[in-house]
């Protein structure tokens, strides 16, 4: 595995992770939150996604079998999840994304479940283990989530910097961008249930 491979591979689940997504998923801590409460925070729930990716990303496909169920089955419920979400996302902005959170008492958990731990993700590390050694998906995995991390944190930055004057402004941008991801992760969702639907036309021809 080359530079170039493992940022593609990192590309990829850093795209899936979207952290212009997740910032307006997050938009009410980044708004109350002090900037050091909320990088601790943030840190250790990318520790937590980290550690489940890499599980996955060791285990693979096996990690299905051993609780009967098929991985293509789950790759394609993942899609469809990421569809729904995508298109959601297009059609009714942030609202979509917000109404999702609810109030946790554990906001770690809140914050790696559903959008650093899904279907998407969990698939992508899964895929990620199959193509590579898991030095290299391991690598990966941790490239993206730093990526991620510190994309988050820049954005929880910028808007303390610009929040009493251009708040509005903030959350317009990103909304527009997260739009514009979501047709990606859409396109992504689709690819997801086509391998899905190959996986099981392998498994009825064998």
């Amino acid at each position: 595995m080359n530079i170039y491979d493992l940022l593609q591979s990192s590309i990829l689940l850093f795209v899936l992770l979207n952290p212009f997504l997740m910032s307006i998923y997050l938009m009410d801590l980044i708004e109350s939150m002090k900037f050091r409460h909320f990088a601790l925070v943030l840190l250790r729930s990318s520790l937590i996604a980290a550690t489940v990716f890499a599980i996955f990303a060791l285990g693979g496909e096996k990690i299905f079998t051993v609780i009967g169920t098929r991985f293509a089955a789950f790759l394609f419920f993942g899609g469809v999840i990421f569809l729904l979400i995508a298109v959601r996302f297009v059609f009714y902005g942030s609202d979509a994304i917000k109404t999702l959170r609810g109030n946790p008492e554990h906001i770690e958990g809140s914050i790696s479940l559903p959008f650093m731990i899904g279907p998407g993700t969990v698939s992508a590390s899964v895929l990620l283990g199959n193509r590579h050694s898991f030095a290299w998906s391991f690598t990966s995995i941790l490239v993206s989530m730093l990526g991620a991390f510190l994309s988050l944190l820049a954005l929880k930055y910028v808007f303390d910097l610009v929040k009493k004057k251009y708040a509005k402004f903030v959350e317009k941008y990103i909304d527009i961008v997260g739009r514009i991801g979501a047709l990606y992760i859409g396109t992504v969702a689709i690819e997801m249930i086509f391998q899905a639907l190959e996986l099981l036309k392998n498994d009825f021809l064998k």
